[in-house]
């Protein structure tokens, strides 16, 4: 039993739950930079470099989309612009740092239960009160004195 009180005292400790949090939002923030990189701006680079391709050095990419005939011309091959899924990303981010949120809101408040069932009520100490002191003193000093 005392390697699984040890475990719990390492588990309750705030620098391991710290740690947890970071992966686990860290993780889910990869993924929003992943989409926003793969969904978004890349499909957009290559949309760009396609125009610029498709017409000669004296051509713009404007000139190439006005000679276009139709929007199907103009579309090139993997640059599918996924403005949902990078939406989707964003909201899976979102409910994962609330879940998170929950969770270290209710570690925290269990911690601070248990931190004050643990403090014993601390007594005062029994003994004389500063009457009987100074009653004490006064009596010592009229035997000093005669």
């Amino acid at each position: 039993m005392k390697i699984i009180d040890e475990f719990k005292e390492f588990i309750a400790k705030g620098n391991a739950m710290d740690m947890a949090v970071g992966v686990v939002v860290g993780g889910a923030f990869t993924a929003i930079v992943n989409s926003l990189v793969d969904d978004i701006i890349n499909p957009f680079i290559a949309f760009l470099g396609g125009l610029i391709s498709k017409g000669s050095a004296a051509v713009s990419g404007t000139d190439v989309m006005k000679e276009a005939a139709s929007i199907e011309e103009m579309v090139i091959p993997g640059t599918t612009i996924a403005i949902g899924s990078f939406i989707g990303a964003v909201i899976n981010f979102l409910l994962i740092s609330f879940v998170i949120f929950c969770v270290v809101k209710g570690i925290n408040t269990m911690k601070d239960k248990m931190a004050k069932k643990e403090e014993p009520v601390e007594e005062a100490p029994a003994g004389p009160t500063q009457e009987e002191l100074l009653a004490q003193i006064r009596d010592l000093l009229e035997k000093q004195n005669k």
